[in-house]
């Protein structure tokens, strides 16, 4: 493999679509409104996906350097665990995505608010830090929020919350009661992918002292979690297509519940955690699958 190879699948670019997913539903909801700067939407697209890459990199390099990546492992082998990119590589890789991230952020936060509006370009200032904090810290240091069962909340919070609403705010300059409902329904299927990577990682991750969520429930309670999770994030997403409706395009991403129910389906009758792995990719497109398709239907 060439090193330009390793560090592409260092970066899992399959997880990238999930992460702008936030992003795409904040832009249609302005532009619902009246509000659109493409130049806005391409740096905040731009800067989400620099900070999960560097949240790739960082994962990568806190459970290598923990043990926690090792043969019992289900799922990909990472770059640390392979010996494909070595510790101080990664951290290079590290250093400079830091960087990458808060030149696009700061570019991001001009154009979206320039000299005009301090105190907006200070808040968005700090969740761009406290985005870089996350990324690194869900794995990386001995108080790794990842490792005491946070990560279900962070998730919950970056990928929702601040994804849909502050890319809202991004272009219309405030906070708008439109944004919550698809902002949880997010938040909620984004935990969910997370939940379920946990769900498949169960055995290795008690071994190695990670305890997730999912450790902490137990598998049964885990499937209950996630049936939570993901249903509750339809539930919501079905409740914003009613009270916002204006024409059946609305109801547009209804379709993402056919591969969304399927999942369940196949959640339910599985018991062994390794062959959840196949179910992580689907949930996490079937999830930008429905962030496209509420896009469309509020803008056609």
């Amino acid at each position: 493999m060439s090193n330009f190879s390793k560090w592409i699948s260092a970066m899992r670019l399959r997880t990238l679509p999930l992460s702008i997913s936030g992003i795409i539903v904040g832009g249609c909801l302005a532009a619902f409104d009246g509000f659109f700067n493409s130049l806005i939407f391409t740096l905040a697209i731009l800067t989400t996906l620099s900070l999960q890459i560097l949240s790739n990199l960082a994962n990568d390099y806190g459970d290598g350097v923990k043990g926690t990546d090792n043969d019992d492992r289900i799922g990909p082998m990472r770059a640390l665990q392979s010996g494909a990119i070595s510790e101080k590589q990664m951290l290079t890789g590290i250093k400079l995505n830091v960087l990458i991230t808060i030149v696009l952020a700061i570019a991001l936060i001009w154009v979206s608010f320039g000299s005009e509006n301090f105190l907006m370009s200070l808040l968005f200032l700090v969740l761009g830090v406290a985005s870089v904090v996350a990324a690194i810290k869900y794995t990386v240091g001995n108080s790794a929020y990842g490792y005491r069962g946070l990560g279900d909340l962070f998730v919950f919070i970056f990928f929702g919350l601040v994804s849909v609403i502050g890319s809202y705010v991004l272009f219309v300059k405030q906070i708008d009661y439109i944004t919550f409902l698809p902002a949880i329904t997010i938040g909620l299927l984004s935990a969910g992918v997370l939940n379920l990577n946990n769900m498949r990682d169960i055995v290795s991750d008690a071994k190695s002292n990670k305890i997730t969520l999912v450790v902490k429930m137990g598998a049964k309670t885990s499937k209950i979690y996630h049936y939570f999770l993901v249903g509750g994030g339809m539930v919501l997403a079905l409740a914003f297509g009613i009270i916002y409706y204006n024409s059946p395009f609305n109801l547009l991403f209804l379709i993402a519940f056919i591969p969304l129910l399927k999942h369940l389906i196949t959640v339910y009758k599985n018991e062994v955690p390794k062959d959840l792995d196949p179910e992580l990719k689907k949930l996490a497109l079937s999830t930008f699958l429905l962030s496209v398709l509420l896009g469309i239907g509020l803008l056609v």
